[in-house]
């Protein structure tokens, strides 16, 4: 199985929880209400979009190594 690295954002919300996405991603997105929480729903939320690409028959994309100013 090949191992993958993705640019994870979160972003703290006005109510106190954590918004999360997955630029390389499209759609790629998940919350949690601490930021411990949010991490461990990053990786789910990316297992899973993978799984569903691979399923479908797509390639997982490549992130550009070039430098990402948000």
């Amino acid at each position: 199985m090949n191992t993958y690295q993705f640019t994870v954002v979160i972003e703290r919300q006005p109510e106190g929880e954590y918004l999360v996405s997955v630029p390389a991603l499209p759609g790629c997105y998940t919350e949690g209400r601490t930021l411990e929480e949010a991490h461990e729903m990053a990786a789910d939320a990316i297992r899973a979009y993978c799984a569903s690409l691979r399923k479908h028959g797509e390639l997982i994309p490549i992130e550009s190594s070039e430098e990402q100013f948000i």
